[in-house]
């Protein structure tokens, strides 16, 4: 029973981070052992975003100072995208990067659900404060 338990535990954790890299519905007709074909996605908005003087701020933090700055900056990202009609493809660094259009079509929506998204987060960084940095403001 505890083996059984132990193995429930780690599935749970590896499909947790399968869904943190592909879509829901994809990881979904994977896990019914579906074949998932390559697609063509005619309207889409993709956006990226980085930090102004991102290596600056490296050059002045901890490693962990770094860390807690972009979990944080992250953090704050990924609740006010969930209020969009978008997708988060990727995060590497300080590059942040989402899509609108795919993997669920939305039509003409797209440009506009980044557009509003877009506008969101930079008005986010006007109250966002760096953890170890607190003077200092995060500009994208």
């Amino acid at each position: 029973a505890e083996r059984t338990s132990e193995l429930e535990v780690e599935k749970n954790k590896v499909e947790d981070l399968v869904c943190r890299m592909l879509p829901k519905a994809i990881v979904e007709d994977l896990k019914a052992g579906k074949d998932v074909r390559a697609e063509t996605f005619e309207n889409v908005t993709i956006f990226f975003s980085d930090i102004v003087g991102f290596t600056s701020i490296c050059s002045r933090s901890t490693p962990m100072q770094v860390v807690a700055l972009l979990n944080a900056l992250y953090t704050t990202f990924d609740n006010i995208i969930d209020e969009y009609d978008v997708y988060k493809v990727e995060t590497i660094g300080d590059a942040y990067m989402v899509v609108s259009g795919l993997p669920n079509r939305n039509g003409e929506r797209h440009a506009g659900e980044i557009a509003s998204m877009s506008l969101h987060l930079l008005s986010a960084m006007i109250d966002f404060r760096i953890p170890h940095l607190p003077e200092e403001r995060l500009q994208l």
